[in-house]
């Protein structure tokens, strides 16, 4: 049995090698948020105004996490927040 020449392309296998990626880590509209580990005596609205500076956008972090959270009341130690990002105030 003879293997073929190493500089013999295999015509089955197709050549992607011009290929460009059209993904992107930044498209537009892709939220990147950061995480917040849950600490004995937090509250949302303790959280909210740490990140925010305004404890009355608790609702803000409350709706980026009604994945885990069905009670914004009940938040518990170890539980890991999203953190939306800070939106500007519309002018």
């Amino acid at each position: 049995m003879t293997n073929p020449p190493d500089d013999k392309k295999d015509d089955d296998m197709p050549d992607f090698s011009d290929v460009k990626s059209g993904a992107s880590s930044t498209a537009p509209g892709a939220e990147v948020f950061q995480t917040y580990e849950v600490k004995s005596g937090d509250s949302l609205s303790k959280i909210a105004k740490n990140f925010y500076g305004n404890g009355n956008a608790w609702k803000t972090i409350f709706d980026a996490n009604t994945d885990i959270l069905k009670d914004p009341n009940k938040i518990y130690p170890g539980q890991k927040l999203k953190i939306p990002p800070k939106i500007p105030p519309k002018l």
